[in-house]
Protein backbone atom coordinates (compact mmCIF):
# COMPACT_ATOMS: atom_id res chain seq x y z
CA UNK A 1 0.00 0.00 0.00
CA UNK A 2 1.10 3.51 -0.34
CA UNK A 3 3.59 4.69 2.52
CA UNK A 4 2.96 8.00 4.39
CA UNK A 5 6.29 8.21 4.49
CA UNK A 6 7.46 8.46 0.89
CA UNK A 7 4.40 10.42 -0.08
CA UNK A 8 5.05 13.05 2.82
CA UNK A 9 8.62 13.38 2.04
CA UNK A 10 7.69 13.46 -1.65
CA UNK A 11 5.06 16.11 -0.70
CA UNK A 12 7.78 18.30 1.36
CA UNK A 13 10.99 18.16 -0.86
CA UNK A 14 8.56 19.12 -3.82
CA UNK A 15 7.00 21.79 -1.67
CA UNK A 16 10.47 23.44 -0.54
CA UNK A 17 12.65 22.42 -3.57
CA UNK A 18 10.81 25.69 -5.20
CA UNK A 19 9.94 27.72 -2.50
CA UNK A 20 5.92 26.84 -2.63
CA UNK A 21 5.58 26.61 0.74
CA UNK A 22 6.73 23.99 3.97
CA UNK A 23 4.48 21.06 4.59
CA UNK A 24 4.16 20.56 8.28
CA UNK A 25 2.95 16.99 9.60
CA UNK A 26 -0.07 18.61 11.14
CA UNK A 27 -0.68 20.23 7.85
CA UNK A 28 -0.30 16.74 5.93
CA UNK A 29 -2.09 14.73 8.32
CA UNK A 30 -5.21 17.19 8.56
CA UNK A 31 -5.76 16.54 4.55
CA UNK A 32 -4.52 13.11 3.86
CA UNK A 33 -8.02 10.85 4.36
CA UNK A 34 -9.74 13.70 2.42
CA UNK A 35 -7.10 13.28 -0.14
CA UNK A 36 -7.45 9.41 -0.47
CA UNK A 37 -10.98 9.91 -0.38
CA UNK A 38 -10.89 11.95 -3.19
CA UNK A 39 -8.62 9.67 -5.31
CA UNK A 40 -10.70 6.20 -4.36
CA UNK A 41 -13.98 8.39 -5.38
CA UNK A 42 -12.53 9.14 -8.57
CA UNK A 43 -11.88 5.75 -9.48
CA UNK A 44 -15.73 5.31 -9.71
CA UNK A 45 -15.32 7.78 -12.74
CA UNK A 46 -12.47 6.25 -14.51
CA UNK A 47 -13.92 3.35 -14.26
CA UNK A 48 -16.94 4.40 -16.19
CA UNK A 49 -14.82 5.64 -18.98
CA UNK A 50 -12.82 2.83 -19.17
CA UNK A 51 -15.70 0.12 -19.66
CA UNK A 52 -16.82 2.55 -22.60
CA UNK A 53 -14.16 1.93 -24.04
CA UNK A 54 -14.21 -1.93 -23.35
CA UNK A 55 -17.47 -1.94 -25.32
CA UNK A 56 -16.09 0.21 -28.36
CA UNK A 57 -13.08 -2.55 -28.06
CA UNK A 58 -10.45 0.45 -27.34
CA UNK A 59 -9.09 -1.16 -24.18
CA UNK A 60 -6.46 -3.48 -24.25
CA UNK A 61 -6.58 -7.04 -22.97
CA UNK A 62 -4.79 -9.20 -20.20
CA UNK A 63 -2.54 -7.16 -18.00
CA UNK A 64 -2.67 -3.71 -19.63
CA UNK A 65 -6.12 -3.60 -19.45
CA UNK A 66 -7.07 -0.18 -17.75
CA UNK A 67 -10.51 -1.68 -16.92
CA UNK A 68 -8.91 -4.70 -15.00
CA UNK A 69 -6.34 -2.66 -13.51
CA UNK A 70 -9.19 -0.11 -11.58
CA UNK A 71 -10.51 -3.25 -11.08
CA UNK A 72 -8.44 -4.60 -9.17
CA UNK A 73 -7.61 -1.40 -7.30
CA UNK A 74 -11.41 -1.55 -6.19
CA UNK A 75 -11.24 -5.05 -4.72
CA UNK A 76 -9.41 -4.15 -2.12
CA UNK A 77 -12.28 -2.29 -0.85
CA UNK A 78 -14.96 -4.99 -1.49
CA UNK A 79 -16.50 -6.35 1.65
CA UNK A 80 -19.82 -8.26 3.03
CA UNK A 81 -21.79 -8.10 5.34
CA UNK A 82 -24.60 -10.10 6.64
CA UNK A 83 -27.21 -7.52 7.96
CA UNK A 84 -30.54 -8.31 10.87
CA UNK A 85 -33.65 -6.33 10.05
CA UNK A 86 -34.58 -4.48 13.22
CA UNK A 87 -37.55 -1.99 13.93
CA UNK A 88 -38.51 -2.83 9.98
CA UNK A 89 -35.26 -2.04 8.29
CA UNK A 90 -31.65 -2.43 7.88
CA UNK A 91 -28.73 -0.26 9.23
CA UNK A 92 -25.76 0.37 7.08
CA UNK A 93 -22.35 -0.45 7.97
CA UNK A 94 -20.84 2.54 9.58
CA UNK A 95 -18.01 2.26 6.58
CA UNK A 96 -20.68 1.54 3.70
CA UNK A 97 -18.72 3.46 0.55
CA UNK A 98 -21.08 2.36 -2.35
CA UNK A 99 -23.31 -0.60 -2.46
CA UNK A 100 -22.26 -3.98 -5.03
CA UNK A 101 -25.79 -5.91 -4.49
CA UNK A 102 -27.77 -7.18 -2.54
CA UNK A 103 -29.45 -10.58 -1.62
CA UNK A 104 -31.14 -12.37 0.83
CA UNK A 105 -29.25 -14.89 3.34
CA UNK A 106 -29.57 -18.06 2.14
CA UNK A 107 -27.55 -21.21 2.56
CA UNK A 108 -25.79 -23.64 0.42
CA UNK A 109 -28.05 -26.97 -0.63
CA UNK A 110 -25.94 -29.75 -2.84
CA UNK A 111 -23.32 -27.10 -3.37
CA UNK A 112 -26.01 -24.31 -4.53
CA UNK A 113 -26.94 -21.09 -2.96
CA UNK A 114 -30.45 -20.30 -1.86
CA UNK A 115 -29.54 -16.53 -1.78
CA UNK A 116 -31.94 -14.73 -4.55
CA UNK A 117 -30.92 -11.36 -5.87
CA UNK A 118 -32.82 -8.10 -4.16
CA UNK A 119 -33.67 -5.51 -6.82
CA UNK A 120 -32.30 -2.18 -5.78
CA UNK A 121 -34.44 1.28 -5.96
CA UNK A 122 -33.22 4.21 -4.99
CA UNK A 123 -36.08 5.99 -6.52
CA UNK A 124 -38.88 6.74 -3.82
CA UNK A 125 -41.71 7.32 -6.19
CA UNK A 126 -40.36 4.37 -8.22
CA UNK A 127 -40.70 1.91 -4.88
CA UNK A 128 -44.29 3.29 -4.33
CA UNK A 129 -45.18 2.32 -8.00
CA UNK A 130 -44.08 -1.26 -7.37
CA UNK A 131 -45.50 -1.54 -4.25
CA UNK A 132 -49.51 -0.66 -5.13
CA UNK A 133 -48.72 -2.51 -8.58
CA UNK A 134 -50.11 -5.83 -8.73
CA UNK A 135 -47.89 -7.13 -11.21
CA UNK A 136 -44.58 -5.98 -9.73
CA UNK A 137 -45.45 -6.80 -5.96
CA UNK A 138 -42.45 -7.81 -4.39
CA UNK A 139 -42.31 -11.33 -2.99
CA UNK A 140 -39.70 -13.30 -1.48
CA UNK A 141 -38.88 -14.80 -4.48
CA UNK A 142 -38.61 -11.24 -6.16
CA UNK A 143 -37.67 -9.05 -3.00
CA UNK A 144 -36.86 -5.14 -3.98
CA UNK A 145 -35.32 -3.11 -1.67
CA UNK A 146 -35.06 0.87 -0.81
CA UNK A 147 -31.90 2.75 0.17
CA UNK A 148 -31.82 6.02 1.80
CA UNK A 149 -30.25 6.34 5.03
CA UNK A 150 -31.02 3.31 5.99
CA UNK A 151 -32.44 -0.14 3.78
CA UNK A 152 -35.43 -1.20 3.32
CA UNK A 153 -36.33 -4.76 2.02
CA UNK A 154 -39.80 -5.87 0.87
CA UNK A 155 -41.60 -8.58 0.85
CA UNK A 156 -40.82 -7.37 5.39
CA UNK A 157 -41.43 -10.88 6.31
CA UNK A 158 -37.53 -11.11 4.78
CA UNK A 159 -35.42 -10.77 8.31
CA UNK A 160 -31.44 -11.33 7.13
CA UNK A 161 -30.18 -9.66 3.87
CA UNK A 162 -26.60 -9.76 2.93
CA UNK A 163 -24.35 -6.83 1.86
CA UNK A 164 -21.80 -6.70 -0.36
CA UNK A 165 -20.17 -3.14 -0.83
CA UNK A 166 -17.52 -1.07 -1.23
CA UNK A 167 -15.85 0.20 1.88
CA UNK A 168 -14.43 3.71 2.79
CA UNK A 169 -10.96 3.90 2.56
CA UNK A 170 -9.02 3.71 5.81
CA UNK A 171 -5.70 2.89 6.97
CA UNK A 172 -2.49 0.33 7.02
CA UNK A 173 -0.41 -0.76 9.58
CA UNK A 174 3.55 -0.05 8.35
CA UNK A 175 5.24 -2.43 10.84
CA UNK A 176 2.43 -5.15 10.14
CA UNK A 177 0.68 -4.42 7.18
CA UNK A 178 -2.86 -4.99 8.43
CA UNK A 179 -5.78 -3.24 7.82
CA UNK A 180 -6.75 -0.62 10.47
CA UNK A 181 -9.78 1.62 11.21
CA UNK A 182 -7.62 4.79 11.03
CA UNK A 183 -7.02 7.42 8.83
CA UNK A 184 -3.72 8.03 7.07
CA UNK A 185 -1.24 9.57 9.21
CA UNK A 186 2.79 10.69 9.38
CA UNK A 187 4.20 10.22 13.20
CA UNK A 188 7.81 11.17 13.87
CA UNK A 189 10.34 11.76 16.81
CA UNK A 190 12.62 14.56 16.94
CA UNK A 191 16.69 13.39 16.82
CA UNK A 192 18.90 16.23 17.25
CA UNK A 193 15.94 18.84 16.47
CA UNK A 194 15.18 16.97 13.53
CA UNK A 195 11.71 14.90 12.38
CA UNK A 196 12.53 10.80 12.33
CA UNK A 197 9.61 8.63 10.92
CA UNK A 198 8.01 6.41 13.48
CA UNK A 199 6.99 3.40 11.57
CA UNK A 200 5.09 2.16 14.91
CA UNK A 201 2.82 5.00 15.34
CA UNK A 202 2.11 6.04 11.66
CA UNK A 203 -0.90 4.73 9.46
CA UNK A 204 -0.15 4.39 5.69
CA UNK A 205 -2.80 4.69 2.85
CA UNK A 206 -4.79 1.98 1.87
CA UNK A 207 -4.84 2.40 -1.63
CA UNK A 208 -2.03 1.02 -3.47
CA UNK A 209 1.43 1.77 -4.19
CA UNK A 210 0.89 2.87 -8.02
CA UNK A 211 -1.73 5.87 -6.25
CA UNK A 212 1.42 7.65 -4.74
CA UNK A 213 1.58 10.38 -7.64
CA UNK A 214 -1.58 10.76 -7.44
CA UNK A 215 -1.82 11.42 -3.69
CA UNK A 216 1.31 13.48 -4.09
CA UNK A 217 -0.55 16.06 -6.27
CA UNK A 218 -4.01 15.44 -4.91
CA UNK A 219 -2.66 17.14 -1.65
CA UNK A 220 -0.53 19.23 -3.18
CA UNK A 221 -3.62 20.54 -4.99
CA UNK A 222 -5.13 20.53 -1.26
CA UNK A 223 -2.68 22.26 0.44
CA UNK A 224 -2.82 25.20 -1.76
CA UNK A 225 1.02 24.24 -3.61
CA UNK A 226 0.79 24.10 -7.14
CA UNK A 227 3.08 20.72 -7.87
CA UNK A 228 4.17 20.14 -11.82
CA UNK A 229 2.74 17.10 -13.36
CA UNK A 230 6.42 16.33 -14.45
CA UNK A 231 8.22 17.08 -11.25
CA UNK A 232 6.14 14.63 -9.25
CA UNK A 233 6.51 11.96 -11.78
CA UNK A 234 10.12 12.81 -11.93
CA UNK A 235 10.58 12.59 -8.49
CA UNK A 236 9.00 9.52 -8.18
CA UNK A 237 11.15 7.63 -10.73
CA UNK A 238 14.03 8.34 -8.58
CA UNK A 239 12.65 7.18 -5.51
CA UNK A 240 11.97 4.08 -7.30
CA UNK A 241 15.49 3.87 -8.40
CA UNK A 242 16.69 4.31 -5.41
CA UNK A 243 14.35 1.37 -4.15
Amino acid sequence: MASVNVVYNALKDLANKDERGFVTPAVFNSFASVAQANIFNSIFQELVVAKNLRVRGIDVQRHLSKLKQLEEDLSVFSKSSVLSQASGVFAKPDDLARVISLKTSGSYVFNESTSIPIDIIYDEEKLEYVLRSTLSTPTESTPVAFLSDSIEVFPTSIKKIKLRYYKQPEGVSPTTGSRVAVAPRFSYTVVAGKEVYSASNSVDFELPDHYIPKLIMELGRMIGINLRDEAVMAYGAAQQAQG
